[in-house]
C-alpha cells in the first residue's frame, strides 16, 4: 500500500510527511509538531493572513511583498514588528496551502516548507 499524500500543518503551513507512528490516525493529523498543536492559529495569525492579501491586492498584477510589510502593518506604531516576522511567514505558508499566494526567492517560486532566507509573496496567477 502506498504512503498517503502529505498534508499541510494547520498552524505553520509546512508540509507534513506521513510517518508510520501516525498510520492509525493519519486522517486526524493536523499539526506537524506539539509546538504547532499548542500554538494553533491565533487572531493575530488570521489578521496577518488578511493583511498579506490586502497588501497584495493593492499592488499591480504580479507585484510582491515582503512578510515584513504585513508584520509592520499589523504591529502598528505600538509594537516591535520584528516579533511578527515568523508569524507573517507562517501566514504566507498557510496562504500557499490555500492556493491564494506563491512564495518566491530570486523571482522563482519555491517550496514554502523548505525556503530559507528572505522570501517574497505574490498572488497566485
Amino acid at each position: 500500500m502506498p504512503e498517503p499524500e502529505p498534508k499541510t500543518c494547520a498552524s505553520c503551513g509546512r508540509r507534513i510527511e506521513w510517518r508510520k507512528k501516525w498510520a492509525r490516525d493519519w486522517e486526524n493529523v493536523r499539526y506537524c509538531s506539539e509546538e504547532c498543536r499548542r500554538r494553533k492559529v491565533t487572531a493575530v495569525d488570521q489578521h496577518l493572513e488578511r493583511t498579506v492579501l490586502d497588501l497584495l491586492e493593492q499592488r499591480r498584477g504580479g507585484a510582491t511583498i515582503c512578510p515584513s510589510e504585513a508584520a509592520r502593518a499589523v504591529a502598528g506604531d505600538d509594537a516591535d514588528w520584528h516579533d511578527l516576522m515568523e508569524p507573517a511567514r507562517r501566514a504566507a505558508r498557510r496562504l500557499v496551502a490555500a492556493g491564494e499566494v506563491e512564495i518566491t526567492q530570486g523571482g522563482s517560486v519555491v517550496d514554502p516548507s523548505t525556503a530559507k532566507g528572505p522570501i517574497r509573496i505574490r498572488l497566485t496567477p
